[in-house]
């Protein structure tokens, strides 16, 4: 099947094109520390990328798969906007890619061969939190996606009195408090910890592909900025 799959849940840019040959083709972008997300400039830039490597039209293509989040508002609202427009352009189903599933799909292999009972995806969430959520080996949910303190995620998952595979950005930056719930973090440097869209392009061979109005962003939480109130209307 070959499929466009791309995800701006996080500060990285992963985008991969599956079926256009024996591998998966990858581009993506992670700014530096400190630097701001591009989204708005490289998304684009690394889809076509990938698919001139693939020597691919996107008329060629089956579906397009984009990671739901939970992420960044903005870096949310990006990849669905743009999924939805390269969907209805080239009359093309979307599949809709949970990035914590994603994360925890990814791990899976490295959790079992290490003898733990499962993975626990974790995304730093900004003010002091992250979204975290843990999945059993054979894929059954423990915790569900959800916005948390690290040490209340740490609870549930010492609580769920399993051996668990941490992995995600969340993970790296707030290794000290999963560590003591008994959860295993991999090196800073894995790939483990790395949101990417070759892994959104498989699970999304096995999952329902629908309209592009069908995919919604899981936001879990309001996002930092909010509209202003409304004023009420002035006496006369």
């Amino acid at each position: 099947m070959r499929i466009l799959a791309f995800d701006t849940a996080t500060r990285a840019t992963t985008v991969a094109l599956s079926g256009a040959g024996p591998a998966v083709l990858e581009a993506r972008d992670d700014p530096p520390p400190g630097a701001r997300p591009g989204h708005v400039s490289r998304l684009l830039p690394l889809i076509a990328e990938v698919m001139a490597s693939g020597q691919l039209g996107f008329a060629d293509l089956d579906r397009i798969a984009v990671g739901l989040g939970p992420g960044t508002f903005t870096g949310l609202r990006i990849g669905i906007a743009t999924a939805r427009a390269l969907a209805r352009a080239a009359s093309l189903p979307v599949a809709g890619v949970p990035t914590l599933r994603s994360l925890a799909y990814a791990a899976a292999e490295e959790s079992q061969a290490a003898g733990l009972d499962g993975v626990a995806a974790v995304l730093d969430a900004r003010r002091a939190e992250v979204y975290g959520a843990a999945w059993r080996a054979g894929g059954e949910p423990v915790i569900e996606a959800r916005a948390l303190a690290p040490k209340e995620l740490a609870a549930r998952l010492q609580g769920a009195g399993m051996r668990l595979l941490a992995v995600g950005e969340g993970a790296v930056e707030f290794r000290a408090v999963l560590e003591r719930s008994g959860a295993l973090v991999p090196p800073d440097e894995s790939e483990l910890h790395r949101v990417t869209a070759a892994v959104h392009a498989r699970i999304a061979e096995q999952m329902p592909a629908g309209g592009p109005d069908q995919i919604q962003p899981e936001y879990i939480r309001l996002p930092d900025v909010r509209e202003p109130a409304s004023q009420p209307a002035a006496q006369a």
